[in-house]
């Protein structure tokens, strides 16, 4: 079943990704280097973001998280991969700034490497689901 979500951003199509949910996907070419999308939402304390249960917090530092479970933070949507296309750059006034690190071409699905910690907090038990040859962490089956 293809399912879109509806945005403001002609550039991206949010639709199922086999396997992994709601996924990013770009419908024009971005260049390495490019800035491809900001990753936006509310400024809380880390200390508040612990308390939440929502799976849409990026930790800036250990002060500081942006909890991007708004519909509107559409970059919500990218997935991680252990081969990403992307990565993310905190920028000096606390902006997280999603840029390709190579070539990407319209139709991809967007993503960036979460890290091994995410995946030793919040997903040790199923292990990451990526698909990429080079995988880090796959799934227990």
């Amino acid at each position: 079943m293809q399912e879109n979500i509806r945005h403001s951003d002609s550039r991206f199509s949010v639709r199922r990704t086999p396997g992994r949910g709601l996924g990013l996907f770009t419908n024009v070419a971005f260049k390495k280097g490019d800035l491809v999308i900001e990753y936006t939402g509310e400024k809380i304390t880390t200390a508040v973001a612990d308390t939440l249960t929502t799976r849409y917090l990026f930790e800036i530092d250990e002060k500081w998280t942006i909890d991007g479970s708004a519909r509107g933070n559409i970059a919500r949507y990218i997935n991680h991969s252990c081969d990403a296309n992307c990565e993310t750059e905190i920028s000096k006034d606390d902006k997280i700034l999603i840029t390709a690190v190579r070539k990407i071409a319209p139709g991809e699905e967007l993503s960036y490497d979460y890290g091994d910690e995410y995946f030793d907090e919040f997903l040790k038990p199923t292990g990451c689901r990526c698909g990429s040859k080079k995988c880090r962490k796959p799934a227990v089956k």
